[in-house]
């Protein structure tokens, strides 16, 4: 029986463990969107992780919401992201880009002025933290159909690129609210065309691009990440399980090399009277199923040892200790996160967390 520890292959690779580093967003980019070198000994820290999945990163100008957050839509883009690949390759570990169009939740002030887009004309819920502060999200514009394949190529392009900068694949970024899941899910999408409406529907332009991205780069190297429960940015859906039963029904035709579900418990931004999502993806989907959502060590290897999926990635736990892999494996007590330095700071609660005593070398430098 596999156990968090066993190596796991995924595509053609063999994966040294069944632990991912999930993609968080932290803020050390420039103002300019260049990944820097601090991130690069970020993630050099982590890639003790059978996969890292590396923080959401923008395909274009269009799609940028969040400040200091990470693009990949130039080639000085690619150039300033190759470091960062580089590092984790040399630490022998293996790392994803995930994919990022906000959508709707961005703000004017990231956009020259302009409306955010979206599949409808309906606002997110909360606020959009813009570089001059704090803004509530305002109501977007409907995509137009002809507008979508110039989007479709702006994946396509951000997943060329991700390789060319030397990532292992891509995750397509379809939760938590951004711009994919505002095409799936029935509370943010109410369009009478083609691309609204059924479950079939609503999937069709994520699963287009989907298609488009696993036949550029090839589907050994393409996941999706989905929230079907998930809360954040006002996101629900009237039948969870029906809709990303087919979604995963969808992408497992397109031979997708993993789907990432997160599914979290109470409190997590989850909606906690909803029913599992998980069992009907589980069995629609043929490649690697990757969980996230508040696991520990326990719940995770019970996760791997009942068959509930053959992966299992953790975010605050990776963010605060660089050498989770061998703490869980020892038993050895966990840092606290830093919440107070988590974004757009500096080397302070990002690559000065302390690792085990003989883990210095392991991972990296962190102390």
């Amino acid at each position: 029986m596999p156990t968090l520890f066993s190596p796991h292959d995924l595509g053609s690779f063999t994966l040294r463990n069944r632990m991912v580093m999930a993609p968080m967003t932290r803020g050390r980019a420039t103002v300019d969107h260049m990944p820097t070198t601090r991130m690069a000994a970020y993630y050099r820290q982590r890639a003790t992780a059978g996969l890292i999945v590396a923080e959401g990163t923008f395909i274009s100008r269009q799609a940028v919401g969040w400040y200091r957050a990470p693009g990949l839509w130039t080639d000085a883009m690619v150039a300033a992201w190759r470091p960062v690949t580089e590092a984790v390759h040399a630490a022998g570990g293996r790392i994803f880009s995930q994919l990022w169009h906000m959508g709707r939740a961005t703000h004017p002030d990231f956009q020259d002025g302009e409306l955010p887009v979206g599949p409808s004309a309906i606002a997110a819920a909360g606020e959009s933290h813009t570089p001059s502060g704090t803004k509530p999200y305002v109501e977007p514009r409907a995509l137009r159909p002809d507008e979508l394949p110039g989007i479709l190529a702006d994946y396509v392009q951000g997943a060329q690129r991700a390789i060319a900068a030397g990532f292992d694949g891509v995750e397509l970024h379809g939760a938590n609210g951004y711009l994919l899941d505002q095409f799936i899910r029935s509370g943010s999408n109410q369009r009478t065309d083609a691309y609204g409406g059924s479950i079939a529907d609503r999937w069709r332009f994520p699963l287009q691009v989907a298609a488009a991205v696993a036949e550029a780069i090839g589907p050994e190297r393409t996941g999706f990440r989905v929230t079907p429960t998930g809360t954040y940015n006002g996101m629900w859906d009237q039948d969870p399980v029906a809709t990303f039963a087919h979604g995963a029904q969808e992408l497992s035709k397109l031979g997708l090399v993993y789907l990432h579900v997160v599914e979290a418990v109470a409190g997590m931004m989850h909606n906690p009277h909803a029913p599992s999502v998980l069992p009907a993806v589980r069995s629609a989907f043929a490649g690697t199923v990757i969980v996230n959502g508040g696991f520990g060590m326990d719940t995770a290897s019970a996760a791997i040892d009942q068959g509930q999926a053959d992966m299992v990635a953790f975010g605050m736990p990776f963010l605060a200790n660089p050498d989770l892999v061998e703490r869980f494996r020892t038993g050895a007590a966990l840092n606290d996160p830093r919440f107070d330095r988590l974004y757009a700071g500096d080397d302070e609660g990002y690559i000065d967390y302390p690792v085990l005593a003989g883990s210095e070398e392991q991972v990296g430098g962190a102390r």
